[in-house]
């Protein structure tokens, strides 16, 4: 299963925002301004209208901790959509299994939520499921496995007061629905996913 695996606050000073790749954001936000590498300090350049397309593609990978493959793979099918294709695209990544664990607040970050995933710890419908990329439907039910609940993070952030969810599934406890497909409005990350699409247009 290739993912990134390499410093995650390096990913957001090339970007420059806060992608929430760390639970801890006071610290990313104290060096978002210097970019990565031996001449970051020097500042950054004006990027040409490719490189803003390129930077948004990239930004969108970094968030939903995909690679290129996976990513152009889901733009062809959100292609043939007949919605907006961005909009379409954006579904598509919130529909992930390890995105709805992390948008249900059983997990702090998405990473966190792709590993509880790998590791067996839910199960959709009542069978297990070890996929981080599967695709939710509307009915579809994710559970925390009994064994599971044993899990300190889990138990924790399952019975946290301040535990938030998407609006567009119902969780109570450990399980969770989903009531409808993500729109839009639902995703909360500043994206800007027509320049997505103008890149892979090209």
């Amino acid at each position: 299963m290739a993912r990134y695996t390499g410093p995650k606050n390096k990913l957001a000073r090339r970007i420059g925002e806060d992608l929430g790749l760390k639970t801890n954001a006071l610290k990313v936000t104290r060096r978002l301004s210097i970019l990565p590498g031996q001449h970051g300090a020097k500042g950054r350049r004006k990027i040409s209208n490719y490189g803003q397309q390129l930077k948004e593609k990239q930004k969108v990978k970094y968030i939903y901790g995909i690679l290129e493959k996976q990513l152009r793979k889901l733009y062809e099918e959100a292609s043939k959509n007949p919605t907006a294709t961005g909009a379409a695209l954006l579904s598509l990544l919130e529909r992930r299994l390890d995105n709805v664990v992390y948008r249900a607040g059983l997990a702090p970050t998405r990473a966190s939520a792709r590993q509880f995933v790998s590791h067996a710890h839910f199960q959709v419908n009542g069978k297990k499921m070890t996929v981080p990329s599967y695709q939710v439907q509307v009915g579809d039910v994710i559970s925390i496995r009994n064994k599971s609940m044993k899990v300190p993070m889990l138990s924790e952030l399952m019975n946290s007061e301040d535990r938030s969810t998407a609006n567009w599934m119902k969780a109570k406890g450990g399980v969770l629905s989903i009531e409808s497909l993500p729109i839009r409005d639902d995703v909360v990350e500043r994206i800007e996913e027509q320049l997505i699409v103008e890149y892979y247009s090209r």
